[in-house]
């Protein structure tokens, strides 16, 4: 394999979309975007690139269908033309990466999430027994795609010891690289400008607290929020407002929920959003009590921007919190009740983060996309022969 210090490397990256929304399709896309500015050639197999990306000179698209617009049916397709591109790229001295179990090669794996690591809970049901199906065969995949690596770089430790205690991965293989973000667009926000982006948006100015995520995952922990949020509008006093950004096939069902609890007015769902970055400049906190989370791209962007973030205590992105923050760790996200009291302190305090959290939040956004790509590129040089 040529070294990646040559001054133009050439990469095929597989993964299912490279644009600027979503966790791992961020991801995907910084470090392709990266290669390409940097003047090495990219080749992107792939259900969907970003045009700002796929239109460049040295950047070329072998794009897979993916039918009915499903992930699911789309697999198979990704993965055949993945194990073709990664041959191809091999006999020419290139460099391959996968995501995961999306293809089985002896390339560079970079692993966004572990399936191994958390079993959802299905509904008995057709479509129940269908996505239980496929998270099994996501399993297998996984597990025959990180056993073939040559190296496989995680997002986190707490992402590496599942690769390596549910998995199966020799330890010697697995390098830990966090991910980045885009300092520019989480810039922390100051009073007038929360108080700004709220009229923008249509929000009342009083204070709010974020929610990120999809709302039919159950491992993103919108229950528990919920849950918390009806316990803590019991109190009159309670003045604080929650808006959750994300979609999901549970979206209309959530929003029957908050009116039958009479909190319609109190928890605002935004559905599907891109502007992401001003919503939380709306807010003064974020929660996010995942029950599984390999990284959290979303907490990190929060505390970027300055924002208390409650985050399970288990979350790949709960590593980088100082000790001085760790009172925003959640022990258990099933419990409504630590959310509920943490976030009563949190207003009684007025300011769950002060000096350390704006002095965490500088120190985030040092670390920026290119920072992120650049140590990936060092690794993948340093471990692959």
């Amino acid at each position: 394999m040529a070294s990646l210090a040559a001054s133009r490397p050439s990469f095929t990256i597989v993964a299912g979309d490279f644009v600027k929304t979503g966790g791992m399709d961020r991801a995907n896309y910084a470090l392709a975007d990266y290669v390409s500015r940097s003047g090495g050639s990219v080749e992107l197999v792939t259900h969907r690139a970003a045009s700002e990306l796929a239109e460049r000179a040295n950047v070329s698209v072998r794009r897979v269908p993916k039918p009915l617009g499903s992930y699911m049916l789309g697999d198979p397709l990704l993965a055949r033309a993945g194990r073709r591109a990664a041959a191809a790229r091999r006999a020419a001295d290139g460099v391959t990466i996968l995501n995961g179990g999306n293809c089985v090669a002896r390339a560079v794996n970079w692993v966004h999430y572990v399936h191994a690591a958390y079993r959802p809970d299905f509904e008995r049901s057709l479509s129940g027994a269908r996505r239980a199906l496929y998270h099994a065969h996501a399993r297998r995949q996984e597990r025959l795609a990180l056993r073939a690596a040559e190296l496989v770089i995680t997002n986190s430790e707490a992402t590496r010891r599942d690769v390596i205690e549910r998995v199966g991965v020799e330890e010697r293989r697995v390098a830990v690289v966090y991910y980045g973000l885009d300092a520019a667009l989480f810039a922390p926000n100051d009073a007038e400008d929360r108080a700004r982006a709220r009229s923008e948006l249509g929000f009342p100015n009083r204070p709010t607290v974020a929610f990120v995520g999809a709302l039919g995952d159950h491992r993103k922990g919108f229950d528990t929020v919920f849950e918390a949020w009806r316990v803590l509008a019991r109190d009159p006093g309670w003045d604080v407002d929650l808006v959750a950004a994300g979609a999901g096939s549970e979206l209309d069902a959530w929003r029957a929920r908050a009116a039958r609890a009479g909190l319609a007015q109190r928890i605002r769902l935004l559905g599907f959003r891109r502007d992401v970055p001003r919503v939380l400049a709306a807010c003064d906190a974020l929660v996010a009590p995942t029950r599984y989370e390999a990284f959290g791209l979303g907490v990190l962007e929060a505390l970027a921007k300055a924002i208390p973030a409650f985050v399970s205590a288990r979350a790949g992105v709960a590593e980088l919190y100082p000790s001085e923050l760790r009172h925003l760790l959640l022990e258990d996200p099933e419990s409504a009740g630590e959310l509920a009291e943490k976030l009563r302190l949190w207003r009684a305090k007025g300011d769950a983060g002060g000096a350390p959290l704006g002095e965490f939040s500088e120190r985030i956004r040092r670390r920026d996309w290119d920072a992120a790509s650049g140590d990936m590129l060092k690794t993948i040089a340093e471990r692959v022969s």
